[in-house]
């Protein structure tokens, strides 16, 4: 499974964006500031919008989501038990999944954005996916659930999962970085090499890697095992 983009130009109102690259299976981190066209890229990945030239194309991709960030714009159900059903699921583990045990009557529009994200984050991540793209998957959540999603997803191996975000502290395990700079999606490679190229790390990468520390990935419990190393 793959998803190839060959020099394909993407514009959405005045802004364009120029992209090529190979996203094979695994877990891919894009990052970039806001504004510098994740999320137009995600909705081209999605095929909600389509190349003014060049192409993406795919190779055995069968089933498909698209993850936006406020969470909102994904709901059906009347309920959060009838939320979880839409997706084919059945209620009591996923509301287990996201916290929401015995809520399952609830309006889903009457719970907060991080209580419904949750809700909408167990509902993707209790499927199985050819090709996952998450644009902010992070968003509306506490810290505590930041972390708790960011491992779940840094355990995904089957399938394409493409991660768009500039979250800089709560990060998966991943097996690609790509950066978007100056309109164009730059791949950096494999981890743990594409970390010494990352030109906009968060914080403590940097913190890392300027005392010579090279981690294995990029979540902060590999940059603590990388400081360690060093001490050691």
């Amino acid at each position: 499974m793959r998803v190839v983009l060959d020099k394909a130009i993407i514009r959405r109102g005045d802004f364009q964006l120029t992209a090529s690259g190979t996203f094979s299976e695994g877990v891919h981190l894009v990052t970039g500031p806001v504004g510098s066209g994740k999320s137009t890229l995600a909705l081209a990945l999605a095929g909600a919008i389509k190349p003014i030239a060049g192409q993406i194309g795919e190779e055995g991709i069968g089933s498909r989501t698209l993850a936006l960030p406020f969470p909102g714009y994904h709901v059906t159900g009347e309920t959060l038990e009838g939320e979880v059903a839409s997706w084919g699921l059945p209620p009591a583990p996923v509301l287990e999944a996201s916290g929401l045990t015995g809520r399952g009557a609830e309006d889903p529009l009457r719970c907060s954005q991080g209580e419904l994200k949750r809700l909408v984050l167990s509902c993707i991540l209790a499927r199985e996916w050819d090709l996952l793209i998450l644009d902010e998957p992070c968003s509306s959540l506490d810290c505590a659930w930041k972390e708790a999603f960011s491992l779940r997803l840094g355990e995904r191996r089957k399938g394409v999962t493409i991660i768009f975000t500039h979250e800089d502290e709560f990060l998966p395990r991943v097996d690609e970085i790509w950066e978007i700079l100056a309109g164009r999606l730059v791949s950096l490679g494999r981890v743990p090499e594409a970390i010494r190229k990352w030109s906009r790390p968060p914080g403590y990468i940097r913190a890392a890697l300027e005392k010579g520390g090279i981690p294995e990935n990029i979540t902060i419990a590999d940059v603590r095992d990388a400081l360690c190393r060093i001490r050691g």
